[in-house]
């Protein structure tokens, strides 16, 4: 891709991806997706954060955040 029409995938910044994407999480099993959702939340600094929920009902889950 052109500088002119974005960013080569290994030089997009963090704040791009954020915006313009979602996070895969392997969420480990004990904390609930809303306490992993506003973790990541308070870690990536964002004003707004939701989650697609888990991906398997017992032990580890996938989780999507939004």
């Amino acid at each position: 891709t052109s500088g002119k029409y974005g960013f080569q995938p290994h030089s997009r910044p963090l704040d791009e991806h954020l915006r313009f994407g979602y996070v895969n999480l392997d969420k480990p099993s004990g904390p609930s997706s809303h306490e992993v959702t506003a973790w990541v939340k308070k870690i990536l600094g964002l004003s707004r954060a939701g989650h697609g929920g888990t991906l398997e009902a017992w032990g580890r889950a996938g989780e999507i955040l939004l």
